[in-house]
């Protein structure tokens, strides 16, 4: 592999950025506006590595059509040494893969109060963004951000932008697992997954994985754009006062039961044996099931994390009497968060059975 050099000094400004060249990649916005695909419900998605097909899908602004023989990332900022480069030069470097959930926040207009369960478990491919921090030496005392650009642009809710810009701490960055990448689940990615490269932050909600990645700023401030400003802030609930925000950043423990399936029928009285998936930006070191409404939990069998996947729960429990079952799930991670019961967007599932005497 040979050595990424400093671009030629005439595309560099004199504040050490690199000029918009990396922009006429794009050849057009299409469709336009806002889209969503919604996931199937939790008890389809029932693969370890979610396929494409079962993926959620969310463009804020419009689908960035790109022409990938012009594409370039431009690295620069409060770095010594900024450069550009293609994509042929990007695939010659050191790559590196990582399974990881991935979760969509929810919309960012709405209160956090809803558990959508926008998730898949994918196999990312690319290379670590602390490898082309390395190269670019950023100035760690006074760079404290990196900030990425996406090649789409216009309006979302509202609100209109000339490119869709998030921004990461410099203590994430540097961790090992975010990844510069250009294909999920072994394939290229395709324009709807923010081909032909897009930023992967395992841990974090999607909304920070900045798709048509053109440009890694490093900065001494966070984004002043709408994404990180006007949209994907929330209350922090740890904060008693109910005022203090926070960033969409790290993904708190959530579950899903995949098995049973809701409105599913069993002869009692016997053990019902499910299992589900559960994910965070920590491992999960416990999962408990309750059929009471929280009243008691059981103890699930949880698998330890290897890298960012989710982690397969299971569990058994115990139905005597003919009736209705409601089976809810909850999560802790190994700081000690836990999942809430109500009232945010990664409160407790709930799946419904039916229980029927096998003496009638």
């Amino acid at each position: 592999m040979g050595h990424v050099h400093p671009p030629p000094v005439d595309l560099i400004d004199h504040g050490g950025n690199v000029r918009n060249s990396e922009r006429n990649a794009l050849v057009n916005i299409h469709p336009k506006g806002f889209f969503i695909r919604h996931p199937p419900s939790p008890h389809d998605l029932d693969e370890a590595l979610t396929p494409d097909a079962k993926l959620f899908q969310t463009i804020h602004m419009g689908a960035a059509n790109v022409d990938a023989s012009r594409w370039n990332l431009v690295v620069d900022g409060l770095v010594e040494r900024p450069f550009s480069i293609d994509l042929e030069q990007l695939r010659q470097m050191p790559s590196k893969s990582v399974t990881s959930f991935h979760e969509c926040y929810g919309s960012p207009i709405n209160p956090p109060t809803k558990n959508v369960w926008r998730i898949g478990n994918v196999r990312w491919t690319g290379i670590p963004l602390q490898y082309l921090l390395s190269i670019a030496q950023p100035d760690c005392d006074r760079g404290l951000f990196v900030w990425s650009d996406g090649l789409d642009s216009g309006t979302f809710a509202g609100v209109s932008a000339d490119r869709y810009q998030k921004d990461l701490p410099m203590q994430k960055a540097l961790t090992p697992e975010v990844l510069v990448a250009y294909e999920m689940n072994g394939q290229p990615l395709t324009k709807e997954r923010g081909g032909p490269v897009r930023l992967v932050v395992p841990g974090w909600f999607g909304t920070n994985f900045t798709k048509w990645l053109c440009r890694l700023s490093v900065q001494a401030t966070r984004s002043e754009g709408p994404f990180t400003t006007v949209f994907y802030n929330e209350l922090d609930p740890t904060d008693s006062q109910g005022v203090r925000k926070r960033p969409v950043w790290k993904v708190e423990p959530n579950s899903m039961i995949v098995r049973p399936r809701p409105e599913e029928v069993f002869l009692g009285p016997q053990y019902v044996e499910g299992w589900g998936r559960t994910w965070g930006a920590d491992e999960i070191a416990r999962v408990e099931v309750s059929l009471d409404h929280g009243d008691t939990w059981e103890e699930a069998s949880v698998v330890p994390r290897k890298q960012f996947e989710w982690q397969f729960f299971s569990f058994r429990v115990y139905v005597h009497r003919a009736d209705r079952y409601d089976i809810q799930a909850r999560a802790t991670d190994r700081s000690g968060a836990r999942q809430p019961l109500q009232g945010r967007r990664n409160h407790v599932p709930t799946v419904q059975i039916w229980v029927q005497s096998r003496y009638t």
